[in-house]
C-alpha cells in the first residue's frame, strides 16, 4: 500500500511538473511579440478548447478512425508477426536465411513505403492499416523469435517422449512459455505504431487524430492543436497502460 501511495505521489508530480513547465513556456511565448500567434497553444486555451471539443463530441469522432485503424495495423501485424516469429525461433536455418533480409527491412521507415501502399491499396485506410502493419511487426516478430530460443529445451525432449505431437506442443509449451515475450512486443509495437499513426494519416483521409492536427495547423488555431496532442498522449498512455496490465496478469511468469 505504501509503494503504491508512493508511487502515485511520484506520478501526479510528475505531471505538476510537466504542466508547469508547459506554463511558463506558454507565457514566454505570449510575452514574445515574435511568437505571440502561438500563445493559444498554452494551458489554459488549450485545455478550455479541449473541454469543448469533449463536450460537443469532436474528440470521440477524431479518435474513432485512429483506433480503428490502429487497431486494424496491429491485428495484421499479429498475425504475421507472431507465425514468423515461431518460425525463426524454432528453425535456425530459417533465422540464419531471413536474419540480414529482415534486418534490411526493419531499418526502412514505415512512411517510406508510403507511395507504395497508395499504389496498392485501393482506399486511403488500406494503406494507413499498411503503413501502421510495416512498422509494428517488427518488433512482435523478433520479440517472439527471442522468447522462443530462451525456452529450455528439455520441455520438449519431455513432451516428445510423452507422445505430443505439434499442435500440442505449440499451445501447450511454447505459446504459454512466450506469451510474456509476444504481450512484450505488442506493447513495443503499439508505441511504434501509434507514433507512424499520425503522419501516415497525413494522407488523402478526412479524419482521424493525424488529419485533425494537419487541420488544425492549416486554419492556425493553435488551441484546438494543443488540445488534439493532450487526446493522442493520453490515448497513448492509456493503451501502453493496458499492455502493462495484461503483460501482468497473463504472464505465467507473474507472482501471486
Amino acid at each position: 500500500m505504501v509503494r503504491q501511495l508512493e508511487g502515485l505521489a511520484y506520478a501526479i508530480g510528475g505531471m505538476l511538473l510537466l504542466l508547469a513547465v508547459w506554463w511558463i513556456g506558454g507565457w514566454l511565448v505570449q510575452n514574445n511579440p515574435r511568437l505571440f500567434a502561438f500563445a493559444d497553444f498554452a494551458p489554459v486555451p488549450a485545455f478550455a478548447r479541449l473541454g469543448d471539443m469533449l463536450w460537443s463530441g469532436e474528440a470521440y469522432q477524431m479518435t474513432m478512425p485512429s483506433l480503428y485503424r490502429i487497431g486494424a495495423g496491429l491485428l495484421w501485424a499479429i498475425v504475421l508477426g507472431v507465425p514468423v516469429g515461431i518460425l525463426i525461433g524454432w528453425f535456425a536455418q530459417a533465422r540464419k536465411l531471413t536474419n540480414i533480409p529482415f534486418q534490411f527491412l526493419r531499418m526502412i521507415s514505415p512512411l517510406s513505403w508510403m507511395p507504395i501502399a497508395v499504389m496498392a491499396f485501393a482506399t486511403w485506410d488500406g494503406a494507413i492499416v499498411f503503413l501502421i502493419s510495416v512498422a509494428a511487426i517488427w518488433p512482435i516478430l523478433f520479440s517472439t523469435a527471442a522468447g522462443l530460443r530462451r525456452v529450455d529445451p528439455a520441455w520438449f525432449k519431455v513432451a516428445r517422449n510423452l507422445g505430443a505431437r505439434p499442435w500440442h506442443m505449440l499451445f501447450t509449451i511454447i505459446l504459454p512459455a512466450i506469451s510474456q515475450d509476444i504481450l512484450t512486443g505488442i506493447r513495443l509495437a503499439l508505441g511504434v505504431a501509434w507514433i507512424v499513426l499520425v503522419p501516415a494519416e497525413y494522407l488523402g483521409v478526412t479524419s482521424g487524430l493525424g488529419y485533425a492536427i494537419n487541420d488544425a495547423r492549416d486554419t492556425l488555431e493553435y488551441d484546438r492543436l494543443a488540445a488534439t496532442v493532450i487526446i493522442i498522449g493520453t490515448i497513448g498512455f492509456l493503451l501502453d497502460f493496458l499492455c502493462q496490465q495484461a503483460i501482468a496478469r497473463l504472464s505465467w511468469h507473474r507472482e501471486d
